[in-house]
């Protein structure tokens, strides 16, 4: 999965656990949920980060 994907799928974890009528059930597995997706998004992010750290210390 992407990072869009992943921030999409977060989002609408985070818009579950927020209605008033998600179990407390459902809010725990949308949490786990929301959790890997985090985790999917921060991945991308520090990869990407550390692609451009490689590019600037190649330019400079």
């Amino acid at each position: 999965m992407g990072f869009e994907e992943s921030l999409k799928k977060l989002e609408e974890m985070s818009e579950l656990i927020k209605k008033e009528d998600t179990t407390l059930e459902e809010a725990i597995k949308y949490y786990e949920e929301g959790i890997k997706c985090y985790e999917q998004c921060n991945s991308i992010l520090k990869e990407a980060s550390q692609k451009i750290d490689t590019i600037r210390k190649e330019e400079a």
